[in-house]
């Protein structure tokens, strides 16, 4: 049913929830993972740093490559195939685009579990992946640290 599985991840609980299911999916259906972390284009305009964008790309670029390489381990250790790939542009945009030309069958994603205004205002990468997505899209939903 599965063989590629997109997991985007940025280390936080939400997304390792994510892959756990993914890691049961991958082993159920002789699946591969593909872990995407999105350093945010977004994020080089603002506070100290705006200054300097490529300073905070590469600081972002070096911190995806540690996530994504401690989650293909931990992968690795069940047993799941697992290809990794660290982006820069705005998250839905590049795990659309990534889904798309890596043939991926389905995208598991952890959400915050945001609730009322927060979710208003910031608004959820899960949500605007879900919206556009032409495959199944599994959400873990992370209770709020609230």
């Amino acid at each position: 049913m599965y063989e590629r599985i997109l997991v985007p991840t940025d280390g936080s609980d939400p997304a390792d929830g994510a892959v756990e299911h993914a890691v049961d999916l991958a082993s159920t259906y002789g699946a591969e993972i593909h872990l995407l972390f999105v350093v945010d284009i977004r994020s080089a305009g603002q506070g100290e740093w705006a200054l300097d964008a490529e300073a905070v790309f590469e600081a972002g670029r070096s911190h995806g490559e540690t996530v994504v390489n401690e989650v293909a381990d931990y992968v690795r250790s069940k047993d799941v195939a697992v290809t990794t790939a660290v982006r820069t542009g705005v998250p839905p945009e590049e795990i659309h685009d990534y889904a798309d030309e890596e043939a991926c069958d389905l995208v598991v994603m952890g959400t915050h579990g945001r609730t009322g205004l927060d979710r208003y205002l910031l608004g959820s990468v899960t949500e605007k992946v879900v919206r556009r997505s032409d495959v199944p899209v599994l959400t873990v939903r992370t209770a709020s640290s609230d």
